[in-house]
């Protein structure tokens, strides 16, 4: 089976060479073109259109993976490549897609007879590398064809197909939400670290905590190359992006009706994270001062 892939970020990059080391012929292109000329030098076959890509495929079934930015893209490369595509052939969107969207994109493309899978990726750029963690929705022929090469592309275990068009997503979406909330708690457990009367190397902290205690894995180690480069995280401003999976994760808490305070309390931490005025702070202070005079601080 051959393997296009459109998007050659740093996760689609990485894929396609863990691909190519599977033993699959991989047709790559992105927007930008150097990308393509890079990873033509390592073995993949780089092609500077889609119609170049689709026409790679020559008469065998098409298998697309998509790793475009979620939202409208998807969309316009679905639009793009439909008058190419044949009855049967696949597109994977293989990003960080609103479940509701795939649903819709699936019943659209199904309607053409086009199979569509999705699949959430994680492990980041070095588990796309060498052995990623894949979460696969959709109908069952499409799922079973790709499967073998999904599980070639995965970490032993690390490949999971839930069923209904939209699993896959919805899956790294909760996943991306106990992310958050994980990576919440050692910053602030850290934050707590740094505020105390001891001198601690962060360094030697996180990897101690790395090696055999109960919140080691993939998070502590990320954290101790982290400290390794920065020992105080001097060089970096304390701003931290929310890319939509956690948002989508508490709406679905809302509906549902479950409660999930320590992925909402961490999501809403990030927002704040990037208020530089404060002003919530400021309302706080204001009314400190007005009700017991307590001290202001001036800008």
């Amino acid at each position: 089976m051959d393997i296009g892939i459109i998007g050659l970020g740093k996760m689609g990059y990485a894929l396609a060479l863990n691909m190519r080391d599977q033993g699959y012929k991989v047709v790559a292109t992105n927007r930008s073109p150097e990308k393509v000329d890079e990873i033509a030098k390592e073995g993949v076959v780089g092609v500077k259109s889609i119609e170049e890509l689709v026409a790679a495929f020559g008469e065998k079934r098409k298998v697309i993976w998509l790793m475009v930015p979620a939202g409208q893209p998807v969309d316009d490369m679905i639009e793009t490549l439909l008058p190419m595509l044949r009855e049967r052939d696949i597109v994977i969107d293989g990003g960080n897609s609103n479940f509701n969207d795939t649903v819709r994109r699936h019943a659209y493309l199904k309607d053409k007879g086009i199979a569509f899978l999705d699949v959430g990726t994680s492990g980041g750029t070095e588990g796309a590398r060498h052995g990623a963690c894949l979460m696969m929705g959709g109908d069952t022929e499409p799922a079973e064809y790709v499967a073998p090469m999904l599980k070639a592309l995965a970490v032993e275990g690390g490949f999971g197909y839930f069923g209904a068009p939209g699993s896959g997503h919805y899956v790294k979406m909760i996943h991306n939400g106990i992310e958050y909330g994980m990576m919440q708690a050692i910053g602030e457990g850290f934050d707590i670290l740094k505020a105390s009367e001891f001198d601690l190397d962060f360094e030697l902290v996180s990897k101690v905590w790395s090696n055999g205690s109960i919140i080691e894995g993939l998070l502590m180690r990320l954290m101790h190359e982290a400290f390794k480069s920065d020992p105080n995280l001097d060089e970096i401003v304390g701003k931290v992006d929310a890319s939509g999976e956690a948002d989508w994760t508490v709406q679905e808490s809302i509906r549902l009706k479950v409660s999930a305070p320590v992925i909402s309390q961490s999501l809403f931490t990030r927002y704040k994270s990037k208020d530089d005025v404060r002003f919530s702070e400021k309302s706080v202070a204001a009314l400190r001062n007005q009700f017991g005079g307590h001290k202001v601080y001036k800008a």
